[in-house]
Formats: C-alpha cells, sequence, structure tokens
C-alpha cells in the first residue's frame, strides 16, 4: 500500500491532494466494501499539501479586469476585490443581507458556518441599488405567475412558511430561468451559478491582456493584500476575510510590494 502511494507520488508524480484521494479510496474499499479492518492502513500518513503564495492582483491590473465586465459579473467582481467576499458568499446574498445605511454586508454562512460583517465598498452602491430595482421587478412578475419562491436556509421554511416569498429573503443576484423541485412539487428561483461569472472573469481577464492565472478568488486575495499595503492592521483583515486563525491572513503580507514588515532593501539606496 505504502509502495503504491510512493509510486504515485514519484513515478507519477501527482499531487498532494490526488495522492490522499487515492488513499481515501483504498480506505474506503478495505473498510465499507470489503468489510476488511486493517489498522496499519488508517495510521498512514497523507501527504501534505505544499504552501503556495496567492496569485494577488495590482490595483491597476484590477481596473483593468473591470473594464472589460459589465452587468451583474461587474457588481460581483467589485464586491470579490472590494469587500473580500468569496464567490459563492456573494452569489448567495440575500437582499436583507446589504445595508446601504450602513454600508456594510452580512455574510450569512460563511466558511465554518459563521456570519460576518464587511464593508459596503461605495463604488458599488448605485449599480447595486439598480440591481435591486431589477430584482424586485423580476420577483414581482413571479409573484403575479404564481412563483416567487427562494429556498430557505436550515428549517425556516417550515417555521415561517410565507418568508420564501418575502422580498428580504429574495437573492440579490438570482437566476435566470426557475426550477421545479421534485420532492416538494414546488417552483422556486435559485441564485445565479458560479460558472456564469467564471467565464465573465475568464473572457475579462484575456480581453485585459493579463498574463496572470486569475480566478475569481484572486481577487478577494488582492483584497486583502490591498488593505494590508494601506496601513491597516493584519486583525481587521482577518475578521474581514472571516479567517480564523491570524496566520491565515498573515499569508498575504509575503506577497506585499515591500515585504510584510516593510523592508525597505538595501539595494534601493545604493
Amino acid at each position: 500500500m505504502s509502495s503504491f502511494l510512493s509510486f504515485l507520488a514519484v513515478k507519477r508524480k501527482v499531487s498532494a491532494s490526488t495522492q490522499n484521494q487515492a488513499l481515501s479510496a483504498l480506505l474506503f474499499l478495505y473498510r465499507d466494501v470489503l468489510g476488511i479492518k486493517l489498522e496499519w492502513l488508517d495510521s498512514l500518513m497523507r501527504a501534505k499539501k505544499p504552501k503556495r503564495l496567492p496569485e494577488v492582483l495590482a490595483k491597476s491590473e484590477v481596473r483593468s479586469v473591470l473594464k472589460h465586465l459589465d452587468g451583474v459579473p461587474w457588481i460581483v467582481v467589485m464586491l470579490l476585490s472590494g469587500a473580500g467576499l468569496r464567490l459563492l458568499e456573494c452569489l448567495r446574498l440575500r437582499i436583507k443581507d446589504i445595508d446601504f445605511g450602513y454600508h456594510q454586508i452580512i455574510v450569512r454562512e460563511g466558511k465554518g458556518g459563521e456570519d460576518r460583517i464587511t464593508m459596503l465598498p461605495d463604488a458599488v452602491t448605485t449599480r447595486l441599488k439598480h440591481q435591486f430595482e431589477e430584482v424586485r421587478d423580476l420577483h414581482q412578475h413571479d409573484i403575479k405567475s404564481g412563483r416567487g419562491s427562494v429556498k430557505l436556509p436550515g428549517a425556516l421554511s417550515k417555521k415561517y412558511p410565507n418568508a420564501e416569498r418575502q422580498w428580504g429573503w429574495q437573492w440579490v443576484f438570482p437566476a435566470t430561468r426557475c426550477y421545479r423541485d421534485r420532492r416538494l412539487g414546488k417552483i422556486y428561483r435559485h441564485h445565479l451559478h458560479e460558472s456564469v461569472i467564471q467565464r465573465a472573469v475568464k473572457d475579462a481577464v484575456v480581453a485585459a491582456g493579463l498574463h496572470k492565472r486569475v480566478t475569481c478568488h484572486t481577487f478577494r486575495h488582492s483584497f486583502a493584500t490591498h488593505l494590508l499595503e494601506d496601513g491597516y492592521d493584519s486583525r481587521t483583515v482577518q475578521e474581514l476575510l472571516g479567517h480564523k486563525d491570524v496566520r491565515t491572513t498573515m499569508i498575504y503580507t509575503h506577497v506585499l510590494k515591500r515585504g510584510g514588515k516593510v523592508v525597505k532593501s538595501p539595494a534601493d539606496s545604493f
């Protein structure tokens, strides 16, 4: 068994995640399918993923990508790069989660199942309010058509059976089509699928002429790095990102233009 896993890493040169996936498959085969419990198999060490520095865009590069985006993709990327949201956190936003008065966004059940508050960028407010108007028109049309329902988290639909049609629970970025839940027989509208934004970002990066490997998560990395560049402390950035451990946030100090401790190179004074 160990020889096989070593073969995958040495000869096939697979990644740590692929090697761990193979180990998990073997554990499932012996333990759950064959019913054979091998104590030594449980003690096998899993491959450790190598630490990689995150890809980060300069502010000018973020602007160049935004120039080739419009509509919902523009708003979403602005929230990723301006509020530090993950893509699914952004697409799962509901109307009630946006507070224009206090310029803040409430992220519900983020990574780790915890809520957090982050800022609402002023630069996106006008377009976001326009998005609200379009969503309201769509919701009113759905209501008139006998639809207008969205899935609620947990068991809220049982506790508040009418809430799924209320305005505050609607998605900020709804999908263009509705779907029928086969189990319940009801018609719901889901939030926009992440692939829509991913394709738009990919096309915008190409159009901007960037040669970096840019994904939607790159904008979250850039958000954290830009805050540190602007002088904000790691604890503040940690809270905005929703990291449990500040050491996770500290990785962004390694990609700053002048280093994590703002140390100036001796060569710059030659």
